[in-house]
């Protein structure tokens, strides 16, 4: 019976044993046992109101944590299931995968036996779900093997681990890297030191020993770029700042000169509009447009040359600059442009490690480009050469102080 009409009642009732009172028959008693069990209708159904708005906040919150979550009773009947497990069921082939598990975990967690599964299914998008399933304990003690003697339900939960699967997959790839990137110059420096205990020979001697220096400076540039990218990817832009394009790119190319011109390669800058701008960190975009530079003079051939463009693009999300490095070296496959900005990647193992390459540099301007709200793409055709933009937010006024750039393009 709803709140209105049980109270319509009872007041109905009292006022039928006032009239009676008025009459000359006492009915006072009865009157105040009509009262109490009014007041105690009053806090049942208050209690009952409060009871829904707590079940309703509960039921919001869940509908809004990323994992599902689905409660079953002892019949191992669904009588909850949040949004997130609606919308894992509803995925292409969820109903099928999924809920064929879910069920069968359900099961099981209601005849006591706790279980956890995953599955992958093949999208789109591909995901991996892991669903774990336990008793709801009814009060009764588990046996050895976990079996709950009373379970009354099931409560299942189901997780997208396909980023946690990913993050491991890279940190499993990284460690393997690392370990073969230091390992390979440390047997190397081994190698060359017992050569040395047992040699004579003063031009031997020094031979072997600018081998050692190579190795040794290989370690070191593998070790630095490392902790750059380390500081990199922590770092959150504490000194942002509007700076002018044109020293940017006039340091980072003077950075990677004497190196590009050992390799006979020339480095230019092409004319550009001296109030360009971005705001970011200095240190983090010379870097980055310096590893570009590097990247570019290493996969070049020997009198060619590596050119360096800025310029200001319109987009969606307002006005661009794009900073390009040019080359026409070797080029990457197809297969590779995916993959060239992760780390200890390389198209060309054994140039990489002629030209002293870690690995490193590209995956260090991705970084860059991720902390100052931008964005590295390339375009390569191979055995003519790749191109390779750091697009950057362009600062909201242009600075007004010309700048010289090099014209040498």
């Amino acid at each position: 019976m709803r709140r209105t009409a049980l109270r319509a009642r009872l007041d109905a009732m009292r006022a039928r044993f006032v009239r009676s009172g008025e009459e000359g028959a006492p009915s006072s008693d009865v009157g105040d046992a009509l009262d109490r069990l009014a007041a105690a209708v009053d806090r049942h159904f208050a209690k009952q109101a409060s009871t829904r708005v707590t079940a309703d906040r509960l039921v919001g919150a869940l509908d809004v944590i990323p994992q599902g979550i689905v409660l079953a009773d002892a019949g191992g009947e669904i009588v909850f299931r949040n949004r997130t497990a609606d919308g894992f069921l509803a995925a292409r082939h969820g109903d099928a995968l999924v809920g064929s598990l879910m069920q069968e975990l359900i099961v099981a967690a209601v005849g006591g036996e706790a279980r956890s599964e995953t599955i992958e299914v093949f999208g789109p998008p591909r995901r991996a779900l892991q669903l774990r399933a336990v008793p709801v304990d009814g009060g009764g003690e588990a046996d050895d093997g976990g079996r709950s003697a009373a379970a009354i339900g099931a409560f299942l939960v189901v997780e997208d681990i396909s980023e946690r699967q990913r993050l491991e997959s890279v940190r499993r790839d990284f460690v393997a890297n690392i370990s073969h990137e230091l390992r390979t110059p440390v047997g190397a420096l081994g190698v060359l030191a017992e050569t040395m205990a047992e040699e004579e020979d003063p031009a031997v001697l020094r031979r072997l020993a600018g081998r050692m220096q190579e190795e040794a400076f290989r370690v070191a540039r593998t070790i630095d770029d490392l902790l750059q990218l380390s500081r990199i990817e922590s770092a959150e832009l504490p000194a942002a700042e509007e700076l002018s394009v044109g020293p940017l790119l006039e340091e980072a190319v003077e950075r990677t000169r004497p190196a590009a011109e050992l390799l006979g390669v020339e480095v230019a800058v092409s004319e550009f509009d001296p109030r360009l701008a971005v705001v970011g960190d200095r240190r983090q975009l010379v870097s980055a447009i310096a590893n570009l530079c590097d990247n570019a003079t290493k996969y070049s051939d020997p009198a060619s040359k590596v050119v360096v463009r800025a310029t200001r693009a319109e987009g969606p999300g307002g006005p661009w600059i794009d900073l390009e490095v040019e080359d026409h070296g070797i080029g990457i496959p197809a297969r590779d442009l995916e993959r060239v900005f992760e780390r200890f990647y390389r198209v060309d193992r054994a140039r990489s490690r002629d030209t002293g390459g870690t690995g490193l540099g590209l995956a260090i301007v991705r970084h860059v480009a991720q902390n100052h709200h931008g964005e590295v793409m390339v375009r390569s055709r191979e055995g003519e050469g790749s191109t390779f933009t750091l697009r950057l937010p362009a600062a909201p006024e242009p600075s007004t102080t010309p700048t010289t750039g090099s014209t040498d393009a």
